[in-house]
């Protein structure tokens, strides 16, 4: 899954694609490395971000690409990154999306899966806390993977008592977590198994990584490379990234171990 931000304040600069061109490029080259699934997102959630993308700004932004991609690419797998029900159900019905990539797990929007029973799409469950602006702040935790796997549980279950059956669970690294935490998290990816769903890893030149060794997301692609390998191992299907040409040597190496 290749990362297309439609923003211009995105933590990592070289993922910003606002203009026509950049967009179409992006994507281009996302296909010919190999990306399944290209997923377009409109606002950014980077921790330092305090004046968020508006509903409306969100929708022009991301309606604008999406012309652009289905024009040039008809048979693009698209994935749409919102936590809106309203941009959800729009895209869905106008621009063919396949799949709706919820950071809030439905927690920002109450009517989020009332689309995703109406529209019957894949659908991205992460896990975050607290709201849109405090969810990286909201990391307090007896035991952390316990408790994502509550959440999961129960989130899990209530969709599927909907009818909602295509469901795919993101641990949401990066997110309302610590670096030591998302490194236990890291570790024990393997016990998301049990909830018998897909497993999406986002990972991608995170913080964990550039933190760790006091540099930035431009050098982080090789500690991204080794992060995603360990969570094949741990059972992960999808990898969500900024470097699809790296990410699927990863895949393809993890294959031939297997």
């Amino acid at each position: 899954m290749g990362i297309l931000n439609v923003t211009a304040d995105s933590f990592y600069a070289a993922s910003r694609a606002t203009l026509k061109d950049d967009i179409l490029h992006k994507t281009a080259q996302f296909i010919k490395e190999g990306a399944d699934i290209i997923d377009i997102g409109a606002v950014s959630t980077r921790p330092s971000t305090t004046n968020f993308t508006s509903e409306s700004e969100e929708m022009d932004r991301i309606c604008a690409a999406l012309e652009l991609l289905i024009k040039e690419f008809p048979k693009l797998t698209i994935s749409c990154d919102t936590f809106r029900a309203k941009v959800a159900d729009f895209v869905i019905e106008n621009y063919n999306v396949s799949i709706i990539n919820d950071i809030s797990g439905g927690t920002f929007d109450p009517n989020m899966y009332e689309i995703i029973v109406k529209r019957q799409v894949p659908y991205v469950l992460m896990h975050t806390r607290g709201e849109l602006t405090s969810m990286h702040y909201q990391y307090n935790y007896s035991n952390i993977v316990l408790e994502i796997c509550q959440f999961f549980s129960e989130r899990v279950k209530q969709l599927r008592l909907l009818g909602v059956n295509d469901i795919i669970i993101d641990p949401g690294f990066g997110f309302a977590k610590t670096i030591d935490q998302n490194f236990e998290l890291l570790k024990r990816i393997s016990y998301l198994r049990n909830l018998d769903c897909p497993i999406l890893v986002g990972l991608s030149r995170k913080s964990m990584f550039y933190k760790t060794f006091n540099t930035s997301p431009e050098d982080s692609l090789n500690a991204t490379t080794v992060g995603n390998m360990l969570a094949l191992q741990s059972g992960a299907s999808i990898l969500r990234v900024h470097d699809v040409k790296a990410a699927k040597e990863a895949i393809e190496l993890y294959s031939k171990m297997r």
